[in-house]
């Protein structure tokens, strides 16, 4: 995946410079896991900060994500890769993102440290905006109240956004997204996000059962941390060189065969016969069909199959062509 984003990886351990073109900008702070509305919100705030003083507007965020250096006995499972993080920031005209390295160093700094050190000083910020909760620095002891303080002090402004709020009241979050993906919420998930969730991997080579009763899949493993509801869905499916193509997939252990010990998404792009081994395929979950299930044997399953195939060629025939990030990511592959 390729962007036109300008994209530099710093650690607060190396001390090498900033390259001319990230020092001095309006910087959007955070996590930004999946990119979501409330993201889209704080990003555009900085935007629009940047244009009134005549700056540059970007991003600054971490990399690997704080939880799997702070506790790396629960993983995370992340909404989205740094490359597609990239395309979607890119997609809001957001032309420079800094991610800073997430390490034991980082994570001991204190708050003032980090503001005056990285912040100020490697970076030479003109300004930064973060939602109203944001917490930063050594055992999270850095607020917006100092970020103002010191702000104030160094010769940058500082902004704090209110959380964005869902039609229910509640905040749009990346636990949220997490949550409505372990409930198969497809629908949830991608209007919190503000584009179709996708993940990727490469296609691997699995017991090929799929070929013998007229459905052969691409099969892909998620990260272990994965806590996508075991289902099938219907998506869309891409590889480099293919744009976006009509898909079914499944995800889960195949209790029909014994029940696998890890499991897989098996996607089958419809109307394709070719090889896809060793590619990276990815999958845009439209929604979702229904709960993994046991089947007596291969007929009954393979006339739920053909359900499956029908409602999902149905749903992606009336999708369209998704939203402008949809479109840039598409783009990005």
């Amino acid at each position: 995946m390729t962007t036109a984003v300008q994209l530099v990886r710093i650690a607060a351990s190396d001390g090498a410079a900033v390259p001319a073109a990230h020092r001095g900008l309006v910087l959007a702070m955070g996590n930004f896991d999946g990119v979501h509305r409330g993201h889209q919100a704080l990003i555009a705030a900085a935007a629009t900060e940047a244009a009134a003083i005549g700056r540059r507007a970007g991003v600054l965020t971490f990399e690997p994500h704080p939880r799997t250096v702070l506790r790396p006995e629960a993983p995370t499972f992340r909404l989205a890769t740094s490359d597609a993080r990239c395309a979607i920031v890119a997609s809001l005209g957001i032309d420079a993102v800094i991610e800073l390295r997430f390490d034991a160093t980082l994570a001991g700094l204190p708050p003032e440290t980090f503001v005056r050190d990285i912040l100020a000083g490697r970076l030479g910020i003109a300004g930064i905006v973060v939602g109203e909760d944001f917490r930063f620095g050594h055992r999270r002891a850095g607020d917006v109240a100092l970020l103002r303080r010191l702000g104030a002090e160094l010769g940058f402004f500082v902004r704090g956004l209110p959380a964005v709020l869902r039609p229910d009241g509640e905040p749009f979050s990346s636990g949220r997204i997490r949550t409505a993906l372990a409930a198969g919420d497809i629908d949830a998930v991608n209007g919190m996000l503000g584009y179709r969730w996708r993940t990727s991997g490469r296609v691997i080579h699995g017991d090929k059962r799929g070929r013998t009763i007229g459905y052969p899949t691409a099969n892909i493993r998620l990260e272990a941390a994965s806590a996508l509801r075991h289902g099938i869905y219907s998506v869309l499916a891409a590889w480099p060189g293919q744009k976006p193509r009509s898909a079914v997939a499944s995800f889960g252990v195949r209790p029909t065969f014994g029940s696998a010990l890890m499991p897989l998404l098996e996607v089958h792009v419809f109307d394709f016969d070719g090889d896809l081994y060793d590619r990276e395929l990815t999958a845009i979950f439209l929604a979702w069909l229904r709960p993994e299930e046991r089947f007596d044997g291969i007929e009954s399953l393979v006339r739920q199959i053909d359900r499956d195939a029908a409602s999902a060629r149905a749903i992606n025939a009336a999708a369209g062509p998704g939203s402008a990030i949809d479109r840039a990511l598409d783009d990005a592959l």
